[in-house]
This record gives structure tokens, C-alpha cells and sequence, in this order.
């Protein structure tokens, strides 16, 4: 593993690097029409010399920024290694994000230089350029539906690369001494937060920053060359930059870009990753693909799995952390990896997999453990854009469903009287650009970062995350309301893909719910039930009587804990549209913004927390072609049964 000195201090020399030691080594694959195609170190290290040629032939110089949007592709990941070489900053761009919310970062970073993906990205970019002065080149890398456009910022990767090429012939010293001057220090990239409160912040991290994250979770897990990364997650995301762009560099193992979005699953199974990060909602999304399956499938399978799978709960993760289990049940475990463990991790694509982390917002505990019980080493970890997503982490045969792990080496937590959490890490970021303000008000004079978070230590000294600070709040009781937890209690559900809850200063913790139209629509064709679209799905009394098993299921749970017995849902809604990141209501992270959802569904809340079984609602939706619309529905209201903590066994 590389170390951060010197000559191995920034990425283009961690790069040039590997282009010496490892050179005919596969770096980087991709599959495009169904075929894996592979470039090795020393590919990779040309391609990024042309590049970076071709850009500092157009007048690209250090210090300046560029976008990146799209999905993974090498080629965009060349475009931040070409950057960097150059002692330039890239910012990646969420690629499903509307033009008019890219504006403003363009303008905030005064972005001149971009490199796309496709026709849709440029189109978005040319959509806002008027708005965006300094954007004057814009690169793409697909050339489909480019044939008739005649604009004087357009050009192909392919040109830009010629161009390279040319340059260096006149220039042949220029790139490695550009590359020698770059150091630790530097700017290595700057990332946008999600702007739940207001506009995105641009979070400046240098290269120290990234390195050291990325060589303390390499240590941790005896990281080598040979594993194997899926690179998939957007590219604007901390997670993304950190486990499949710093560490692939730090390390020397090679990365693997899928089609698309839609065969990521598939492209998973050829590759069998070895190291893989996914945030909650990938996973509740396959386990929602895992349920529908088996209730698709015969009632010997069904039985079978509902067997062994209440074994797994059991005993799984037990032995998975080595812990003793009897003789009995260890056999019956291994019957079970033939029968159904063994085939499930095969269709999940993580056979291979002998570490996978988790972040990004708290998971529920019982989706957790449904994948530690079939012998996945999945382990959950907790930092923020801020902090390089490295704070805590849970150790092998230490892990937890409800905490985050011990701080990672180097790394100090505090938390507050008020229970927020404090920390000094060595991924902590540099600024936020351009504002001094929010910088001082994220960071203190002692260096200690104030994430927002709220938590508290166990008696392991695993930190527990209880919600945002500011989310956690409490009933009109004085009963504790966190109102993530109950989210992501009711998401473990198949049927449930997201929930707003609310009560902080209210009587009773209550609910909107939106169903998953997959596996929603499934159940509801098996049994003959006839719909139009999701509104349509969402109103039947059916749905509304699924929705309020797992309501109630979550309500008796809750009974269990005694600090939080007292906030179950005791009323709720079917929305009838689903949350949309286009529509404001969540982040591009699929965050919920919370504030912004009980005002724009006001009407809601107030029929939530009166006497009414039902309230009409009509609210704003962003169509993909960009035109806006209304949607009007009747909700109906229903009411859970709520337990007594003395009935938590019972029900």
C-alpha cells in the first residue's frame, strides 16, 4: 500500500506510481454492449497525459475548476486525474440533477471547463450557459445525437485528446513538472453538499485529506491490489470519491465501471467484487428484489427460506463474527448456504465479497442484520462530506446493528452536553469555498468539526447515532422522538420505500408513507388487484391495510425500547405521489427534507394530527422534459394500533 510521502502525495503521482510498478496490470474495466473492456496502469497514465495536454492547451491552468457529469465512465475518471495533473480541481455533478439546480455551482466555483458524458449533460449545461458566463469549452465523451450541433464550446474528447497529443510534441517536460509541483496540501477536489437548508456548499478537500482516509480504511481491512471494486454510486458523493477514486489510487486494485444503471446487478455477478460499498437505500432495494422473488416462488421454496432464514437471524451473524454456536445449529446453517444462503449471495452479486461498508444515513438495524446473517461481512460506518466519510467504523468480530463502531485511528469524538457530535479527524476538510461564515460556524477555533449530528457513546465505546440534531426532538410528553429511526424502521418493510414521520411537540409521532411500486405492484397482481398507475395503487384500501401491518409491526417493536416506546405511529398516509429529489423533496442522496415536506403538504400534517379521515392535497410535480404540472388527490387517514411496552412479546 501506497504512503502518503512525497513522491506519492497527490493522485497523479499515486498514478504514475502504479504506471511503474504495475503497469501491465488491468486498472480500470468497463463493459459497454455487453463486452468488458480493460485499460492497464500504463493506459491509463497515457490517457491521462493527452488529456491534460489537451486541456492546458486550451488555457487550462492550476487552480482553475471542472465540472465532470455523468455517470462512472473512465473517461470521465481521466478527466479528474487530467485535472488534478494540471493542479486544477475537479467538481463532480450528480448526474441526474436538473440544469437549473446546476447553476448556481457553477457560478459558486466559477466553473470555465466541462466534461460530459452525453447529449443529455451538454444539453443541460447549454440550457444554463447564459446564466453561466465563464463556462467556455464544454467536452463530451459519447458522441450520439452530437452530429448537427454547431456550437463554438462543443468539442469531442476525441479532439481534445488529438489536440493533447500535438501539444505535448512542443511542450514534452511541461506535465511532469506541473505534476512534481503539485503536494499534499493542495486541493484535490471539491464536493457540493446536498443544500438541504439552502444553497450546496462546496466542501474543499486536499489530497491529505483523501489519502490518509482512504490508507487508515486500508490498514483496517489488509487492503491489497487484487480486490475488486464496483464503481457505481454518483460521482459527486463522498462515498463514491473515497471507496472507487482515492483508495483505487491509493491502493493499485482495479475498479469496474457497469453499462448502466439498470444492469448493475448483473454486471455485479460477472465481476464479484471483493470490497463494496453501498448506501441504504441499494440495499433496501435489493432486499425488496429478494422478497418479490420468493413470493413469486413455490411454497416449498417459500417454506425453505422462511426457515432458514429465521436461523440466519439467529445464529448468522454469530458465527460470522465467530462467536460460539452449537453444533446443531452450525450444521443446519451450513444446510442452509447450500440451500438458500449460498444462491441468494450469488444473486446479490456478492459471493466474493470479504468486506462491504454502509453509510450515508442510518440503516435500520433488521436490514443490517439480514445481510450479516447470510454471511456478508457488511459493516456500517459514519462520516460526512466534511470529514471524507471517515470517523467510525465497526471492527471485525465487534460489529453492532445499532451503533457506527469506535473512532478510526487518528480520529477524536467528543459528544456534547447537548449530545451533538464534535470530532478532529485527519479527513476534516480545508473550507467551504467561498464562505468564511458557514467554515467558522462548521468549525470551531480548536479545529473541532460540529456535525449536527446527535449521539451518544455505548459502554464498548461505540458511538450510536441517534438522528440529526436538530431532527431529534420530543412529543408534547417529553417522550424522546427521533424521527429517522422510525423511518428507517418502516423502510426495512418490502412494501414501504420511503416515510416522513412527524411529532416533535406534538401529542403522537405520526406518518406519510410512500409505497414501492415494484414490490407493491407485485403483491397486488398476485392477488387480482386491478390498477392504473401509482396513485391508483396507492388508495386502495388493500395497500392501505398492508401498509398498516407494517405499521403495526413497527409500532410493537418499538414497545421493546424503553426510550422510545412511547413515539410509535399512531396515525398515517399513503401518499400519492412518490418523493421526488426533482420536486424539492428530497436531496440528491435521497435524503428526506423534512421541513419542506410539512409545508408543502401542510394540509396533510393538519388531517394527521385532527379527527379527519381524510384530506385532499394538490401539489407541484417536475415532469422529466422539464415542464411542471399539479397532481390533486383525496388521502385517506388511517389510524395503527399502538402497544403498551409490556405488550412488545405479544405481538
Amino acid at each position: 500500500m501506497a504512503s502518503a510521502v512525497a513522491d506519492r502525495d497527490t493522485f497523479p503521482k499515486l498514478l504514475a506510481a502504479h504506471a511503474r510498478e504495475r503497469g501491465d496490470a488491468p486498472a480500470i474495466r468497463e463493459k459497454d454492449l455487453g463486452i468488458w473492456q480493460s485499460w492497464t496502469w500504463r493506459e491509463v497514465a497515457h490517457e491521462v497525459r493527452l488529456l491534460a495536454a489537451g486541456l492546458a492547451s486550451r488555457g487550462f491552468t492550476r487552480g482553475m475548476h471542472l465540472a465532470v457529469v455523468g455517470d462512472n465512465r473512465p473517461r470521465l475518471y481521466w478527466a479528474q486525474l487530467a485535472t488534478q495533473a494540471l493542479g486544477g480541481i475537479p467538481v463532480p455533478f450528480y448526474q441526474d440533477a436538473p440544469a437549473h439546480e446546476m447553476a448556481f455551482v457553477f457560478q459558486n466555483a466559477e466553473i470555465g471547463f466541462a466534461v460530459v458524458e452525453d447529449q443529455e449533460q451538454a444539453d443541460k449545461l447549454f440550457e444554463i450557459l447564459p446564466q453561466c458566463p465563464t463556462l467556455k469549452h464544454v467536452f463530451y465523451d459519447d458522441p450520439r445525437g452530437f452530429r448537427h450541433y454547431r456550437r463554438d464550446e462543443l468539442t469531442s474528447y476525441e479532439t481534445l485528446r488529438a489536440e493533447g497529443e500535438a501539444w505535448l510534441r512542443d511542450h514534452p517536460d511541461f506535465l511532469e513538472a506541473e505534476i512534481a509541483k503539485g503536494k499534499g496540501a493542495d486541493t484535490a477536489i471539491m464536493l457540493y453538499t446536498s443544500g438541504t437548508t439552502g444553497n450546496p456548499k462546496g466542501v474543499v478537500l486536499s489530497y491529505d485529506n483523501l489519502v490518509r482516509s482512504g490508507e487508515a480504511y486500508a490498514r483496517l481491512e489488509g487492503l491489497t491490489d487484487r480486490e475488486e471494486v464496483l464503481a457505481y454510486l454518483p460521482m459527486a458523493w463522498i462515498g463514491q470519491n473515497l471507496f472507487s477514486y482515492a483508495q483505487w489510487l491509493v491502493v493499485g486494485f482495479r475498479i469496474n465501471c457497469p453499462e448502466s444503471a439498470e444492469t448493475v446487478i448483473t454486471d455485479m455477478r460477472e465481476i464479484g467484487p471483493t470490497y463494496y460499498f453501498a448506501p441504504p437505500r441499494v440495499l433496501e432495494a435489493l432486499l425488496t428484489q429478494v422478497t418479490i422473488r420468493m413470493e413469486d416462488a413455490g411454497w416449498v421454496k417459500r417454506w425453505l427460506f422462511r426457515h432458514f432464514m429465521a436461523l440466519a437471524r439467529r445464529v448468522g451473524s454469530r458465527i460470522l463474527d465467530g462467536q460460539p454456536v452449537s453444533f446443531g445449529d452450525r450444521f443446519q446453517y451450513a444446510l442452509g448456504g447450500l440451500a438458500i444462503y449460498g444462491p441468494l449471495r450469488n444473486a446479490l452479486g456478492m459471493t466474493r465479497i470479504r468486506v462491504a461498508y454502509t453509510a450515508g444515513e442510518a440503516i435500520g438495524p433488521d436490514l443490517f442484520v439480514f445481510y450479516r446473517s447470510l454471511g456478508i461481512n457488511l459493516k456500517q460506518l459514519y462520516g460526512q462530506t466534511e470529514t471524507c466519510a471517515s470517523v467510525c467504523v465497526q471492527h471485525d468480530g465487534h460489529v453492532k446493528p445499532d451503533t457506527v463502531g469506535p473512532p478510526l485511528e487518528g480520529v477524536e469524538v467528543r459528544v456534547l452536553d447537548s449530545g451533538e457530535i464534535v470530532l478532529r479527524c485527519p479527513g476534516l476538510f480545508v473550507e467551504y469555498h467561498q464562505n468564511e461564515e458557514a467554515t467558522r460556524e462548521a468549525k470551531d477555533a480548536e479545529g473541532w468539526y460540529h456535525t449536527g449530528d446527535a449521539g451518544y457513546f455505548d459502554a464498548d465505546g461505540h458511538l450510536k447515532i441517534i438522528d440529526r440534531a436538530k431532527d431529534v426532538g420530543k412529543l408534547s410528553d417529553g417522550t424522546l422522538f427521533a424521527p429517522k429511526y422510525l423511518e428507517n424502521k418502516l423502510k426495512f418493510f418490502a412494501s414501504i420505500k420511503e416515510a416522513v414521520a412527524f411529532g416533535d411537540g406534538r401529542p403522537e409521532a405520526t406518518a406519510m408513507i410512500n409505497i414501492d411500486m415494484q414490490a407493491v405492484g407485485d403483491w397486488a397482481e398476485r392477488r387480482g388487484i386491478a390498477y392504473s398507475g401509482y396513485q391508483d395503487l396507492a388508495a386502495k384500501p388493500q395497500v392501505y391495510e398492508l401498509i398498516r401491518e407494517c405499521v403495526e409491526k413497527v409500532n410493537a417493536d418499538l414497545a421493546a425500547d424503553p426510550k422510545l416506546c412511547g413515539s410509535q405511529v399512531h396515525r398515517f398516509v399513503v401518499l400519492h405521489k412518490e418523493l421526488d429529489a426533482d420536486d424539492g423533496e428530497l436531496t440528491r442522496t435521497r435524503k428526506v427534507r423534512r421541513r419542506y415536506i410539512a409545508e408543502k403538504y401542510e394540509s396533510v400534517v393538519h388531517a394527521l394530527y385532527s379527527d379527519m379521515d381524510h384530506c385532499w392535497v394538490e401539489a407541484q410535480v417536475r415532469f422529466e422534459d422539464g415542464r411542471t404540472g399539479s397532481v390533486r388527490a383525496q388521502l385517506a387517514v388511517k389510524t395503527a394500533r399502538t402497544f403498551p411496552p409490556v405488550a412488545a412479546k405479544a405481538a
